[in-house]
Order: structure tokens, then sequence, then C-alpha cells
């Protein structure tokens, strides 16, 4: 293990045009950062934001492929020489290395852990960030687009004929119940999306929380059971973003370029 003299660098990126969030963070002292959830309007800040403080982007990390946004990750990974990571499963053509439940990405004594949270999409990895320079509890949680500030990720978007909308909504209410709720109260809750997002439909303005505080006020986690809650995350579900086909395969295939005609 690194002895991190520096304390962590973390930064939130925050995109009011498309309400993506995206995360910037490492150990300072060996220089090593990673970005989680790149949008492609922001590549330039991240490797501005790196470089102040004198260290390298070695790591460029996604919840899911997008669909509501055009990905940062390939254009980032090709500037900076960086590692794209994604979840296993997760279908990109592109040059990565999948993530399994439970791996390890480590930044120096910054530490991210993948944690299986499917359900929104049917591969999708929530991060939990240990910086034992501090401790060695985690700190935070990247939930992505499965637990919102205030509402929990769609199950409708990455629906295919191998998994129905409904499937998915049940794997999500597991993904939540058993997984990020199994965490920590005190834990800090950092999601991909914020109000503003079709990603959601009772998104706080507010781009973090805590478990606890999700627990206790976030309406969708009220229902007293699977059927119940598949019941309400169905129900109203906004209209799909625009180019949501065209977003998603370009995504997939790494070639951002692809997604605007």
């Amino acid at each position: 293990m690194i002895t991190c003299q520096a304390p962590i660098y973390f930064r939130q990126f925050l995109n009011d045009e498309t309400a993506c969030a995206s995360y910037l963070f490492g150990c300072k002292t060996v220089g090593e950062f990673a970005v989680v959830d790149a949008h492609a309007d922001l590549v330039d800040d991240y490797v501005a934001a790196a470089d102040s403080q004198g260290s390298k982007i070695v790591a460029v990390i996604e919840t899911h492929i997008q669909a509501d946004h055009v990905s940062g990750l390939p254009g980032l990974a090709e500037r900076t020489g960086a590692t794209a990571y994604l979840p296993e499963g997760s279908g990109a053509e592109f040059a990565h290395r999948p993530l399994a439940d439970g791996q390890l990405v480590e930044l120096g004594n910054t530490v991210v852990e993948a944690i299986a949270t499917p359900g929104h999409a049917p591969a999708h990895h929530s991060y939990l960030v240990t910086d034992h320079r501090r401790g060695e509890e985690p700190w935070f949680v990247l939930t992505g687009d499965s637990l919102l500030v205030g509402d929990v990720g769609r199950p409708d978007l990455h629906a295919a004929s191998e998994e129905s909308v409904e499937e998915l909504a049940r794997t999500l209410y597991r993904s939540l119940h058993e997984r990020l709720l199994a965490l920590p109260d005190h834990l800090l809750v950092y999601p991909a999306h914020y109000a503003g997002s079709v990603c959601g439909r009772g998104l706080s303005g507010h781009p973090a929380s805590t478990i606890g505080f999700e627990r206790r006020h976030n309406d969708a986690l009220d229902a007293g059971s699977e059927d119940a809650f598949v019941e309400a995350v169905l129900k109203d579900i906004p209209p799909a973003p625009e180019q949501q086909a065209e977003i998603a395969a370009a995504n997939r295939s790494g070639e951002p370029s692809a997604a605007i005609a």
C-alpha cells in the first residue's frame, strides 16, 4: 500500500444542458486520477483540472453504456492514454478492460471497487471509493443511474429482447435494496444525473446525498415490496431522450461522432 501524504483530489463536474454529473478524483501523491461517466463536452476540462494538480488521468470508467448523452470516454482515453473500464457484459465494441463485480481499480491509496447494480441497464456498476489515507472504510459511492437523489433510474432505456422492462425493474429493486441500501448510512452518494435529466422523475437539484438520507426520504424507495416498486417505477415514465438509439449505439461502438447525423 502506498502511503499517500497528499489528500485525495475530488471534483464533481455538472453539465446543465444534459443534467449529467461526472467525476474526477484520485491520489495526488502518485499523481493518478480517474474520471467516471465522462461527458464528451468536458474532455478539455478534465484534462485541465488534472494538469492543475500535477496529475495524470490513468483510468476512464463508465457506470454503463449511456443512452442520453455522448460519452467522453473514447476521446479522453485517446488523449491521455488512460485505460478504459466498463462493466463486464456491457457490449462495448472498442478496446477496454471489463470490470467484474468486486474488482478493484487502484490509484495509489485511492481504491475504486466495482459493485454490480444492474436494472437501469443490464450491465451497470456503482463504484465504491476508499481513500486509505483517511481510513479503511469507504468514503463515497458513485451510483450512476441506479440510485439518484430523490429518485431511481428508469428501467426502460436499455430493455431488449433478452430482458423486458419489467424484468429490469425487478433487477433494479434488488440492486437497490440488496447492494446499495446495504451500505452504511453515512456514505456519500454521487449519482450521474440531477434535476432536469430525463433519467428520473423526482430528481433533486442537489447533485449529492447520503445513503441514509435517501433511505429515509427517497419516495422511490418507499414501496413495501418488489411488486409495488415495479408498479411505481413503470408508471408515467417520461419520454425517451432524443436520439436515444443513436447515442447508445455510438457509445457502444466508441465512435461518438456517429451519434449526431
